[in-house]
Parts: C-alpha cells; sequence; structure tokens
C-alpha cells in the first residue's frame, strides 16, 4: 500500500492517496464510481449489487483512491491493470471496444488505467495533480512503459459534442500509425456537418491526458452501457517523466 498526503487550497482541505486491493475500501471506490457515472452519463451500470459500479476486472486491478481526511470522505478513484494480471482478468477492458492488435506489438510493458472519476465538489488542479502523482509513482514501481485508457465524452446532446472533440484531438493529438487501434462498435456519425471553427473544450480528465503527452490512438468507439463515446488514449510514461519530472516523478523514482 502506498500512502501520499497533500494540502488542497480550499477550505483547508488535506487529501490522502492510497494505492489497494483492500475489499472494503474497492466497494467505496465502486459507490464512488456509481454515483458519478450514474448521474452524469446516465449509464445502465449492470452491477448485481445496488449502488455500485463493479465489473470482473475490479478484483484483478490495483486501486487508486484519494480520501478528504478531514471528513473521511472518498472523493476520487481510478484503477490500474498491468498486463501481469490482464491474461487472468480476461485482458484489458478496453479489449471489449477496440482492436488493441498494434499495441501488443510495442516494445514494453502495458498497463490500463480506467474507472477514473472525481467527486464534483473535488475536480480541481490539487485533485488531479495528486491522483496523477501516485498514478506515476505506480507506473514508475511497476516497471510500466506504456499506459493506455478509454477517456469518455458524455452523449447527452445526441453526440454532436463527442464528435467535436474527438476530431479536435485527432488533430492535435493523434498516434503514429503504429500505434492505432480501431473501435469495434462506431460511434454513429451526425446527419450534418460538423462546425470544426468553434471552439471545443474537452472533459478536464482527459484535458489532464493531453497536458501529460497522451495521444490519441484512433476513432471513438460507442459505449452504449455508460452512452458515451470513448477514445484510446496512450501515454508513453518516458514522454510523462520528461515532461512532469518536477510535478510527479521525483518522489517515485527517489
Amino acid at each position: 500500500m502506498t500512502v501520499q498526503t497533500a494540502r488542497a487550497p480550499r477550505s483547508a482541505r488535506r487529501l490522502q492517496t492510497v494505492i489497494t486491493r483492500q475489499p472494503e475500501l474497492v466497494e467505496a471506490a465502486q459507490r464512488l464510481r456509481y454515483d458519478v457515472f450514474s448521474k452524469e452519463y446516465d449509464s445502465d451500470l449492470g452491477s448485481c449489487t445496488p449502488g455500485l459500479d463493479a465489473d470482473q476486472f475490479d478484483e484483478w486491478c490495483d486501486h487508486l483512491i484519494v480520501t478528504d481526511e478531514n471528513t473521511g470522505h472518498l472523493v476520487a478513484t481510478t484503477r490500474i491493470l498491468h498486463r501481469s494480471s490482464a491474461d487472468q482478468a480476461g485482458g484489458f477492458y478496453s479489449e471489449g471496444e477496440f482492436h488493441l492488435d498494434n499495441l501488443y506489438q510495442l516494445p514494453g510493458t502495458v498497463a490500463e488505467l480506467g474507472r477514473t472519476c472525481v467527486h464534483p465538489d473535488y475536480r480541481n488542479g490539487a485533485t488531479i495533480s495528486l491522483l496523477w502523482a501516485s498514478v506515476a509513482e505506480y507506473l514508475v514501481s511497476h516497471q510500466v512503459d506504456y499506459l493506455i485508457g478509454c477517456a469518455s465524452i458524455g452523449m447527452s446532446d445526441g453526440g454532436l459534442k463527442a464528435w467535436r472533440i474527438a476530431r479536435y484531438l485527432q488533430q492535435e493529438y493523434l498516434a503514429d500509425d503504429s500505434c492505432r487501434v480501431t473501435p469495434k462498435r462506431e460511434l454513429p456519425h451526425l446527419t450534418h456537418p460538423i462546425n470544426e471553427d468553434r471552439p471545443v473544450e474537452p472533459p478536464a480528465l482527459i484535458k489532464a491526458y493531453m497536458r501529460l503527452g497522451a495521444r490519441v490512438c484512433g476513432e471513438p468507439c460507442w459505449d452504449p452501457d455508460f452512452r458515451c463515446a470513448d477514445l484510446l488514449v496512450m501515454l508513453e510514461v518516458n514522454s510523462l517523466a520528461d515532461r512532469y519530472s518536477r510535478h510527479f516523478m521525483r518522489k517515485a523514482k527517489a
């Protein structure tokens, strides 16, 4: 178990991160995931337990959770599935949405980040920075070379926003051909052209991915359970270390 603490600027919040597989902490993360995903995506979460977002991958993942020490509330979470555990889990979660043949040819170890969510009251730079600092420490300590994950965009407007964001990200952050993937369920195309001159605002977590040096690996996939568009993004850990060593990697390498 790894623990880090940091002070957030709002109301003297004190945040703590833990990487764990403890069942009671994993369940708390599943409850936060359910609350966020069901409200924001109107998701059809197929968990057998009411109020939990749980699937077959959870038991094979390392779960990173952020809690507010002042209240004891869990305020953010993500999970990491290492390549060494992916076979036992039946593959990566993203294999249900994309053909990953090219990524399996990469010269190094791949891990998958998923189910990332932050409580609406804690969506600020302090929380996301602390989350990523713990992820970075994990990547270094577990010798991960490539981090992949599905970045989600809501479809409440019928898909216009999702297509505009996807096109913007593909223009600015598209991965090389050797890292491209193809969706197993294509996102339904719009019946009218997209106005690409209008400014777009990607979700905060996707912007964080891009700032860290991530690349989009191709076309979006339609996720009917979460009623959202998913983009497969990939981050080279060496690029993360070069670009953000002062912020995230110094303690991890110590």
